[in-house]
């Protein structure tokens, strides 16, 4: 026997059944015979599987507690009356090997995927796997017609010999499908898999008509592929030649799925084979791709894309009636559609108020390398079963071409047993198959599929295979992969290997080029060879989105409310069942905001938050809002979420004020995540895609940390309306401001999203007081316009009683895009204002502590509250005020090289007068947005305040 330890030996070295752990196991069955629920599920079901091992005399006899017996006989000892008889060594031994019956049993259930026929290439021999071996549990030739107990086994039979056993073993889990599920710890489910899969020995059934679909779904894969290749040479096109299974497995899921009632499936997936699925699956017609290749496709967006980025959809008819499919519009950053999808599928789901997401169904296709490698799925998989964002489980595919660019070699493509292991922290089955077997492929889909709709947990099914030519049609792969490229050279194709088992089983000779005939002629019409397309469907539960395309920034919104209405509101806010028993803080905060309800005090910025929400609820808006700590507050000004502190339960004891605000009020939803940027901005941006009638928000933690979630940003929220028309009025909380907590706690990085801010992709605002925040949320709903909102929001001005508003600010009034000089004595003298100061956010409030301290009544201060798109017809207006002012400064809290300096200079110059002076006032340019020291950062924030007051320096601009 071979030195080397085995996945089994390893096994052993830790398992209970082996080594010291014995006195232990011992004491668990005793218990177990004594009570089975005594003990826990994963031993329960090892002692389980034991009952089913016959006595040692043949009978059938259940096991009994050792201990009672054994004591018995030890006091019989004592009294001289007992003596030991040897037991038989026959019985013994035939003991010993039932016993390795169920060992036996248990390592193909839970290593025999290692020993499976997966490889359509075979480059390598079957690893030798001594535990799936009878002779590693001493078992010889002699035995083979041994007849053994399975009971615990659902071959159909309760004794088989061991030759059939192990026949019945292999063709289960050593076959051209191999499954991975004996890590869950649901019983129910681990039973449901070994029923499924041994009651068939895992091998498909199917009839004539359906193996003729598969083969034409192999045909229509592989003659797309086929036809561009020839008729558009080296363009760009992600072949998906050698994972032609692919498109079996959506045709499976699709169809399947309308028979189960789905209604919607909605798909994401990266470049691999996207054109296919558009035109294969979602039922593109090819000379509308054509038309893209050939460049005279209509282009009437600001950018565009490229072909195998876009986005589809289409309804479908199956068997069990028509189906919408999307399919997600996505970027070249690999597995970030991920959590956009699974947002949208929520929000489809919230519409349809189906739960448990059984009419609506989330795939994800992956490559290999990418599903390993991009950590967006570990952050995606963690949100699967939590309540704000579970989607009722997904079907994943892996396009598992063996290769990642480059690199095919085991010892560079990762850390991992196979490419799908990261999905074992949620202990998602993974179904293994060769895609050189479209009819296991197949079978795999209706698998996973009725898993997920059984259990509504995540699912995936491993298609390996192959990437016949290069990473792209320019690439020559043989450069870095000779060997894998000449058996690739070497296979006649999927198509052609299921043609011809089908013509050998008589379905035809010529059926499988009567079919690639049948689709070439279809291509060069352009058309389909069938037509599944449903064109003057119309699903109840689409959403129209005209009403909020053409729609311009500057369009007005009534956002104040009517007092009465207010004060209803506020009223309801801030009134708490009799049952419910806040903290103490939390009881001062409620009663204050019933203060500032009533109009005795002013109101502050948690108030006004609430405030929009409710009264946007009321209206029939739904608010959904998410995010780290996000009920509470980062900074505890909020108290969504009201707990009650006399709760004898963690699930019990919690009261949400904005879902008590009226009869038939819209949904209020509040989040809190897990600790995750990236997925879950993208599941919120995803969410936003598909509901242009629901105010979602995301809030950071603080905004230094969004730029975990940059690739969101970038390639959705910023230019996913120009290149792909997709309009989102998604929002975004980002706590910003230099308090002296450090470079990882000050800045949002306010900058990056001026950087991004073109073509009126989105709003970015630095509100300032409670009525602004207020109004600026309402605003969002209000107007018809859907743009992204990102809000700096702020962290001491939420306690600052000079950023609270009266009363009659929010039941009058709008959302200034500019704040004028607030001091009625400087207005009235403006002839004798010499420079104007402007800024944005907390910095306004300690100028106007410095203007007072230094009597500079030659001074006026304005506040720019939105950044972006630039008010320049509100922020003139305010300049021209001042017709005497030379200088003009722009101060902020950031560093020169960062906040909205760099960006805001050309705005500002093109409304400042002719001979103006343009300074700037702030921090110098730094690697890093703040400093760490306190006693620095007092310095500079003292420095930057005063400079604003002080002669011009460095950097002077003149008109």
């Amino acid at each position: 026997m071979s030195d080397q330890p085995t996945v089994y030996t390893a096994y052993q070295g830790n398992t209970y059944l082996f080594g010291g752990n014995a006195p232990y196991v011992e004491e668990m069955y005793e218990n177990y015979l004594a009570n089975p629920g005594s003990v826990p599920d994963s031993w329960r079901e090892y002692f389980d599987a034991l009952q089913h091992v016959p006595a040692v005399d043949g009978s059938d006899a259940k096991d009994v507690p050792h201990l009672p017996v054994i004591n018995a006989f030890a006091e019989r000892a004592k009294q001289g009356g007992t003596r030991v008889v040897q037991g038989s060594g026959a019985d013994s031994e035939l003991g010993r090997k039932r016993v390795a019956v169920q060992q036996l049993i248990a390592a193909y259930r839970n290593v025999g995927q290692s020993w499976a026929d997966l490889d359509p290439l075979k480059r390598t021999e079957r690893p030798a796997i001594p535990e799936l071996d009878p002779a590693f549990y001493g078992f010889t030739d002699a035995d083979q017609e041994t007849v053994f107990n399975v009971g615990n086994t659902f071959f159909g039979k309760e004794i088989m010999s061991l030759r059939e056993l192990m026949n019945a073993l292999r063709e289960t889990y050593c076959g051209t499908i191999g499954v991975e599920y004996m890590y869950t710890t649901d019983q129910a489910q681990k039973r449901w898999w070994q029923q499924r899969l041994e009651s068939m020995r895992s091998k498909p059934a199917f009839n004539a008509d359906q193996k003729k679909r598969i083969l034409d779904r192999l045909t229509a894969a592989e003659g797309l592929e086929r036809y561009l290749h020839t008729k558009y040479v080296g363009q760009k096109r992600f072949s998906l030649e050698g994972g032609e299974s692919f498109i079996v497995a959506m045709d499976e899921l699709i169809n399947a799925g309308g028979q189960k009632g789905v209604q919607e499936v909605v798909i994401g997936m990266a470049h691999r084979g996207r054109l296919n699925v558009l035109v294969n699956t979602l039922g593109k017609m090819p000379k509308d791709l054509f038309a893209e290749f050939d460049h005279t496709a209509p282009e009437d967006l600001p950018a565009g894309d490229v072909k195998y980025h876009q986005g589809f959809s289409s309804d479908v008819s199956t068997v069990g009636g028509p189906v919408h499919l999307s399919l997600a519009f996505n970027p070249s950053h690999l597995e970030i559609v991920n959590p956009v999808v699974e947002g949208s599928v929520r929000s489809r789901m919230d519409r349809r108020n189906d739960p448990q997401g059984k009419q609506v169904l989330p795939v994800l296709v992956h490559g290999d390398a990418a599903f390993a490698g991009q950590g967006v799925n570990q952050e995606t998989l963690a949100l699967m079963q939590t309540r704000g964002y579970t989607t009722g489980g997904t079907v994943h595919i892996i396009i598992n071409n063996q290769i990642g660019f480059t690199t095919s070699d085991p010892r560079d493509k990762g850390s991992t047993t196979y490419c799908t292991d990261i999905v074992k922290m949620v202990e998602s089955p993974v179904l293994h198959v060769n895609g050189d077997d479209p009819e296991a492929v197949a079978l795999c889909m209706q698998l996973a599929l009725d898993y997920r709709m059984e259990f509504q947990q995540d699912v995936v099914v491993d298609i390996v295979c192959f990437r016949k030519l290069g990473h792209n049609e320019q690439d020559t792969p043989a450069l870095t992969q000779p060997l894998m490229y000449k058996k690739i050279a070497a296979h006649p194709g999927t198509r052609k290997l299921y043609a011809d088992k089908l013509a050998a089983q008589g379905l035809g000779d010529t059926l499988g080029d009567d079919m690639a005939k049948a689709y070439r002629a279809a291509m060069d019409e352009g058309r389909h060879t069938q037509d599944v397309v449903l064109t003057n469907f119309k699903s109840q539960y689409a959403v129209d989105w005209s009403p909020f395309l053409g729609k311009k920034w500057t369009d007005a919104g009534d956002t104040a409310i009517p007092l009465a209405e207010w004060k209803r509101l506020a009223e309801k806010i801030t009134t708490l069942p009799e049952s419910v028993n806040p903290h103490s803080l939390v009881k001062k905060v409620v009663d204050d905001r019933a203060a500032m309800g009533r109009g005795e005090i002013n109101v502050d910025w948690g108030m006004g938050e609430h405030m929009a929400f409710a009264s946007l609820v009321a209206s029939g808006y739904p608010v959904r809002l998410s995010g780290e700590d996000c009920g509470r507050g980062t900074f505890t000004h909020r108290h969504a979420v009201i707990h009650d502190q006399k709760r004898e339960k963690w699930s019990e004891g919690t009261y949400l004020p904005l879902q008590n605000v009226a009869d038939n009020q819209a949904p209020f939803t509040v989040i809190d995540s897990i600790l995750s940027e990236e997925a879950v901005l993208g599941f919120e941006y995803g969410y936003a895609s598909n509901d242009p009638n629901t105010l979602v928000i995301w809030e950071a933690q603080f905004g230094d940390f969004a730029n975990g979630a940059q690739v969101v940003i970038d390639q959705f929220i910023a230019s996913g309306e120009v290149k792909w028309g997709r309009i989102n009025g998604l929002t975004l909380m980002l706590p910003h401001g230099y308090e002296g907590q450090g470079p990882e706690h000050s800045s949002a990085r306010l900058e990056r999203f001026l950087q991004l801010a073109a073509d009126t992709n989105m709003q970015i605002v630095q509100p300032t007081t409670a009525s602004q925040i207020f109004h600026v949320l309402r605003r969002q709903m209000v107007r018809n316009l859907r743009k992204p909102l990102v809000i700096m929001t702020p962290k001491s001005l939420l306690r600052n009683k000079d950023a609270t508003s009266p009363l009659t600010e929010f039941t009058k009034g709008a959302f200034q895009t500019v704040i004028a000089e607030r001091d009625e004595a400087i207005v009235a003298k403006a002839d004798k204002v010499k420079r104007i100061i402007a800024c944005s956010g907390k910095v306004y409030y300690d100028l106007v502590k410095k203007r007072a301290e230094k009597e500079a009544d030659d001074v006026a201060i304005i506040r720019v509250e939105q950044l972006y798109p630039f008010p320049h017809k509100a922020f003139e207006a305010e300049v021209k005020k001042y017709a005497n002012a030379k200088e003009l400064v722009w101060c902020q809290d950031e560093p020169q090289n960062q906040g909205a300096w760099f960006f805001i200079q050309h705005n500002i110059y093109e409304n400042m007068q002719e001979g103006q002076k343009l300074g700037y006032a702030g921090r110098a340019a730094s690697a890093s947005p703040a400093v760490g020291y306190a006693h620095l950062h007092a310095e500079q924030q003292k420095n930057l305040v005063e400079a604003a007051f002080s002669k011009l320096k460095g950097f002077v601009l003149t008109k």
